[in-house]
């Protein structure tokens, strides 16, 4: 299949854990140029995630000073409606346009990158390309832009991988001015649109955490699924949010 240039697996101490036990854990990583829409649907059904040619699954991280569960989360399409908020989103964003296409890096795209950074608080990337490769459209596989406008002003635009028979999110980012507007649930279900649109069967809206957060929006999907690092995937249910597997 794919052979990683590193990949390894390690022990990861748990500060807050009074016991300063060591729990096994996955954190795996490998480099590659290119991958087959096939290869991209097997890789993400094991969890693996990628930022321009680096690829990566990891099933923990320490994270706003603690241990955090990492979950996988897929949504099955054939099981997505949307629930009542997210039909507010879409009715308070009717007013906009949506344009999908292959993705293409410009100078307006790098500057609202920027002003999204505003949110971070810590973690804060440098640079779009932390996130997409210099040919994002087709390395390491195709990726199309969905790209938000009202009138000639880009306000949101988000990154999707295309597969066989899935699709990927990579990168979400909105003009931070119009966060009434809920641009990044936005464009999530303008993704989810898409991918049926393609047949796919599988949309990959990231990961998130088993504790609560605030990638907790993720879970909000009907037909969300997460993957269990030793059983595979699952429907998700809101109980998953505190359980320890």
């Amino acid at each position: 299949m794919i052979k990683g240039e590193f990949i390894k697996s390690e022990d990861f101490p748990t500060s807050d854990d009074p016991l300063q036990l060591q729990v096994s854990f996955i954190n795996e990583y490998f480099v590659r140029a290119r991958a087959t829409p096939e290869q991209m649907d097997f890789l993400w059904a094991l969890g693996w995630r990628h930022f321009g040619n680096y690829f990566f699954r990891y099933s923990a991280s320490h994270h706003w000073g603690g241990f955090r569960t990492v979950m996988p989360l897929r949504v099955d399409l054939s099981k997505f409606a949307p629930s009542r908020s997210q039909r507010r989103v879409g009715g308070r964003n009717r007013d906009l346009r949506v344009v999908i296409r292959d993705t293409l890096i410009d100078e307006v795209k790098k500057a609202l990158f920027y002003r999204h950074l505003e949110r971070f608080k810590e973690n804060v990337p440098d640079s779009i390309y932390d996130f997409l490769s210099e040919e994002p459209a087709v390395e390491p596989c195709r990726n199309r832009e969905i790209c938000v406008y009202d009138g000639d002003r880009l306000l949101a635009a988000s990154f999707l991988d295309i597969g066989r028979q899935s699709t990927s999110a990579v990168y979400a980012m909105f003009e931070p001015s119009e966060s009434k507007r809920s641009l990044g649930v936005f464009t999530m279900l303008e993704a989810i649109r898409h991918s049926r649109e393609l047949g796919c069967k599988y949309y990959y809206h990231g990961y998130a955490y088993r504790e609560p957060s605030v990638y907790d929006y993720k879970k909000n999907f009907a037909g969300t699924e997460y993957y269990d690092w030793r059983e595979g995937w699952k429907p998700f249910t809101r109980g998953e949010s505190t359980e320890q597997t």
